[in-house]
């Protein structure tokens, strides 16, 4: 048994809902709905609308709380002598936010690879200035586009590759 499997056998033995188990991979830091769809749709043979929902809801639901978290921690890191290296990043990234801002953000974020979900563009807003309301709905917008992606091929893997793996 693998690392993953092992992962999920814990979080399902905490709870024996599949539909929890689904949410909180979805909010899992790098994993989240990237993991939590296929898990949901390939493993426990959810619902694909329903584990979209269930994972999109989740993984919209800790953008606050990121964007919260960040502003703390970028202004304890502003009394740092790091804050000299934010401030040139966010003077060499400017052209380039401004340029491609909040789309380049949506885009980025709907990726559907690892590294590229909501901690990851709250990050990145952060990092070259864009912490608004604005961000945080692109950063939404780019997890609901990257899980449709994943959401079908989710779900075409299940149904013409599952005999593969039994299901």
């Amino acid at each position: 048994m693998d690392f993953s499997q092992q992962a999920i056998d814990l979080i399902y033995s905490l709870t024996s809902d599949p539909r929890i188990v689904v949410a909180i991979i979805s909010v899992l830091p790098f994993i989240e709905l990237r993991g939590g769809i296929p898990v949901g749709i390939v493993q426990f043979g959810l619902d694909p609308v329903s584990v979209f929902l269930y994972a999109c809801a989740a993984n919209i639901a800790i953008i606050p709380f990121l964007y919260k978290f960040l502003d703390w921690f970028f202004d304890l890191l502003g009394k740092t002598p790091l804050n000299r290296f934010i401030e040139k990043t966010h003077r060499k990234a400017h052209p380039y936010v401004k340029r491609y801002g909040l789309v380049g953000l949506t885009l980025f974020v709907s990726v559907p690879a690892p590294g590229t979900g909501a901690y990851t563009g709250a990050l990145a807003a952060h990092i070259f200035g864009m912490k608004n309301k604005r961000s945080m709905a692109c950063v939404a917008l780019g997890v609901v586009l990257a899980g449709v992606v994943v959401t079908v091929i989710s779900t075409i893997f299940r149904q013409s590759m599952g005999f593969l793996v039994g299901l």
